[in-house]
């Protein structure tokens, strides 16, 4: 016998945009609306009343918007949102999506002709993607970053060399707030290049890249095709592309391209891990962070067989543990750490890859 549909509140101030929305979730046969809100402080009183499962979240609303809706409900009580909104960053303002995330939001699914968009058909499949993600979510493993900065801003540094060595970091769902966690713990001038892959679509990463490199020591960028790549940067696959290591001879240089999906997502991090071994041999290092699916695994094998080492984030920390345990059960990976461990694991991982060196 199978499972009942999990309920899902659906908050917007549109009403057309509400009833759209319950078309598709009711529709799918996976999900069923348990009610509708039509703006934050709405939303608040039905999440307390219904207990649903998940919540579909507006940012721009009258009254108390998404995004202050999405803190009172982690705070408060905590369950999986997904954003699903036509909201953009102002110009030398935060980026309303990576806030969300920050935040605690599972994902965020952006509509795609404006707040009352009459084409949300469009992102049916995104959408109900992202409610799949959601309802595997491990709260647990969902945490709000309370404060702007972890670590003291500092001045980029300047370049340091073609790397030799590399930390290729995977990540999915929960991947935005995990990085936000791992990123800026690093320390400025790592003896390494940091390569990482965040499933995105286009659009969100060079904010993502933006927001990271205000956090931390390490200056963080969304990556440039033919670009250099040197020890103590960090690069963000931009959404929607393929990140994988090139040579040139003036040493690695990133390559980007537009091939087909990888299970199912571009950017895929097993391209990268893969071309990355391929330069980088044993000085290669992988991190798989939390996500849904296997990417990862393969390249973490390689990056093992080649004589690198990796650690996937632990099942506590996770907010889903598919991409991690499939780093440890395909992969092979032997290193589990939480994920507030993992920035420590790098930097030893990186030492011991230079003493083998």
């Amino acid at each position: 016998m199978s499972s009942s549909p999990r309920t899902v509140l659906v908050v917007d101030d549109s009403a057309f945009m509400r009833k759209v929305i319950c078309e598709i979730i009711d529709g799918s046969g996976e999900f069923r609306v348990a009610a509708t809100a039509r703006n934050g402080l709405d939303a608040l009183e039905k999440v307390h009343a219904l207990e649903p499962s998940i919540v579909t979240l507006d940012i721009d609303m009258p009254e108390l918007d998404g995004l202050q809706t999405l803190g009172y409900i982690m705070s408060e009580s905590p369950r999986p949102v997904v954003m699903l909104s036509a909201a953009e960053a102002v110009v030398g303002g935060p980026d309303p999506v990576i806030r969300a995330f920050e935040l605690g939001a599972v994902e965020f699914v952006r509509k795609p002709s404006g707040p009352i968009s009459l084409d949300l058909e469009v992102v049916r499949e995104q959408l109900l993607a992202a409610l799949r993600a959601a309802a595997q979510v491990n709260l647990g493993g969902i945490s709000v970053l309370g404060r702007a900065a972890l670590v003291p801003p500092s001045a980029p540094p300047a370049a340091i060399g073609a790397a030799t060595r590399a930390v290729c970091i995977a990540a999915s769902t929960g991947g935005p707030r995990a990085l936000a966690d791992l990123i800026p713990r690093l320390p400025a001038g790592l003896d390494a290049a940091v390569l990482v892959v965040q499933h995105m679509p286009s659009g969100f990463t060079h904010s993502l890249a933006a927001r990271l490199d205000g956090l931390s020591r390490l200056h963080v960028t969304e990556a440039i095709d033919g670009e250099p790549i040197t020890h103590g940067r960090a690069y963000i696959a931009p959404g929607g592309r393929h990140m994988r290591v090139a040579g040139s001879d003036g040493g690695p240089v990133i390559a980007l391209d537009d091939s087909a999906p990888i299970w199912g997502v571009r950017p895929a991090a097993d391209p990268l891990f893969r071309t990355a071994v391929g330069c980088f041999g044993a000085g290669t290092i992988g991190v798989v962070l939390t996500g849904m699916g296997r990417d990862g695994a393969e390249g973490v094998r390689l990056i093992l067989a080649a004589g690198g080492d990796a650690v996937a984030q632990d099942r506590t920390t996770s907010v889903i543990f598919g991409m991690p345990h499939a780093a440890v059960a395909i992969g092979g990976a032997r290193r589990v750490a939480a994920l507030a461990d993992i920035p420590a694991q790098v930097v030893e991982m990186v030492d011991a890859r230079r003493a083998i060196a």
